[in-house]
């Protein structure tokens, strides 16, 4: 069986450079396109401007990765629990929180790589963030309840994504909101077609509502580009559109 890229070198350095490099480390020879570098930040800033939680006690980042989301979280949250499948995503978030800093290789041209330093932010904090390896279509029971629960780029990487926002009300305290990031990128390779979410008519958004309709309320939708680096000159540019629900 091939390896699963989310569980590579490769794509573990990948990760890390899109949610802790700069713009210039990521985007080297393109200015213009530097606007769309630092989603994992973007993600969780610019929704933000646009909801005002009533409390801002506990926020959950289903699906974290290696972690920058998280850490963004806790300017606005006392505690944030981040939560992803990959183990390799949880020890490198775990090492970005200990150490504020780590060195990864990521390809130049060819065989060749760059060797680059990614730090954390001085202004994000460390002190509010936990992170455990879970599975988002099979919580632990007692995670609790949360003001704010994020799931950035994840419905489309899920065996069964139904399944986990059949969850998301007992997840999510009366009033609390609810983010989903996604370019609605449907792949086989991780979730069988039977179990995608794409209406006919209103597609992935549309069975978002009709799924989360029963506990939340639809507010809006922003549009939030994305920059990955494959290699120097090559990139993966994506639009996620983010929607915000808040719990009834």
């Amino acid at each position: 069986m091939a390896e699963n890229f989310y569980d590579s070198d490769a794509g573990l350095d990948q990760y890390l450079l899109f949610h802790y490099g700069t713009p210039e480390q990521i985007c080297p020879h393109l200015p213009e396109a530097r606007a769309a570098c630092g989603f994992p930040a973007r993600g969780v800033t610019e929704p933000l401007r646009h909801i005002v939680p009533t409390s801002r006690a506990r926020a959950l980042d289903l699906g974290c990765a290696v972690g920058r989301s998280s850490f963004e979280l806790a300017h606005y949250f006392d505690e944030v629990v981040g939560i992803d499948f990959s183990a390799r995503f949880i020890a490198a978030a775990q090492q970005m929180e200990q150490d504020k800093a780590v060195t990864i290789h990521t390809p130049r041209e060819g065989a060749t790589t760059d060797e680059l330093r990614l730090e954390l932010p001085p202004e994000l904090r460390t002190d509010r963030v936990r992170f455990e390896q879970g599975d988002a279509c099979n919580l632990r029971d007692d995670l609790g309840v949360f003001d704010l629960v994020l799931m950035a780029n994840l419905i489309d990487r899920l065996p069964d994504p139904a399944q986990c926002l059949a969850r998301l009300p007992d997840l999510v305290e009366s009033g609390g909101w609810l983010i989903i990031t996604s370019p609605y990128t449907w792949l086989e390779e991780y979730t069988p077609r039977d179990k995608w979410l794409v209406d006919a008519e209103g597609g992935t958004l549309g069975a978002l509502k009709k799924q989360l309709a029963p506990a939340f309320e639809f507010q809006e939708t922003l549009d939030l580009p994305f920059l990955i680096r494959e290699h120097r000159r090559k990139f993966q540019w994506s639009v996620a559109e983010a929607s915000l629900w808040q719990r009834r």
